[in-house]
């Protein structure tokens, strides 16, 4: 029989987890990610009008024409104005790799549970047991713990050029890796990012974070 408070202590680690679950779900989602942009920006372009430009397939797909809109959007913000004969050219292309990783690492595991869900799993995401307390019954174990995982990495290409004589006046170029395989959830951070400070230094590697709200 289980006295209230053994059964409290054994309640907490699940309360934690409970916790941090609900946390995550509101925090959103944080793209990290590496931009290069090359460009030869004049300082006056005229007319600041653009057209798209597809090809046959990505005039059909609807997963482009998705982004498609998150860059017009960005344009729009930066006084840009879509039209049919546009003085500019702009073009977008993405993808994503995946590649499986395997690290082994150092893990504090309880003495109460052992090298269960809680020691594999909790002290990595930052939980915390009363029962890992050499106060309570005795110190930590620590063993090494196998993890695999997916890592997703992702890419985005933007270019604007002049429609007159197709010289390339902008190339920006967009990585980030996570292990979120939807290039939807992570492709509004990646808009933006290519987008950010424009045009910015050119051939200068940054690194920006952006949040992304998880969708209602």
């Amino acid at each position: 029989m289980y006295l209230p408070g053994q059964m409290a202590r054994r309640l907490l680690p699940w309360l934690a987890i409970l916790l941090a679950l609900m946390l995550a779900g509101c925090a959103g989602t944080i793209v990290r990610s590496e931009v290069t942009a090359f460009h030869e920006w004049p300082t006056d372009t005229g007319e600041k009008s653009y057209t798209f430009r597809r090809d046959t397939a990505q005039a059909n797909d609807l997963e482009y024409r998705n982004y498609e809109n998150l860059v017009r959007a960005e344009l729009q913000r930066l006084g840009f104005a879509e039209s049919e004969r546009g003085r500019l050219n702009v073009s977008l292309d993405y993808h994503v790799d995946a590649r499986d990783m395997r690290v082994v690492e150092p893990v504090v595991v309880d003495p109460w549970y052992g090298p269960g869900f809680f020691g594999r799993y909790r002290y990595p995401y930052g939980f915390y047991s009363p029962f890992a307390d050499p106060f309570w019954f005795g110190p930590p174990v620590v063993q090494p713990v196998e993890r695999r995982f997916v890592v997703y990495s992702r890419q985005l290409k933007i270019t604007i050029g002049r429609a007159a004589d197709g010289r390339n006046l902008y190339q920006a170029t967009v990585n980030s890796q996570g292990q979120t395989p939807s290039l939807a959830t992570v492709m509004p951070a990646m808009v933006k990012s290519a987008f950010a400070d424009f045009p910015g230094p050119s051939g200068v590697p940054r690194v920006l974070e952006l949040k992304v709200e998880p969708a209602n």
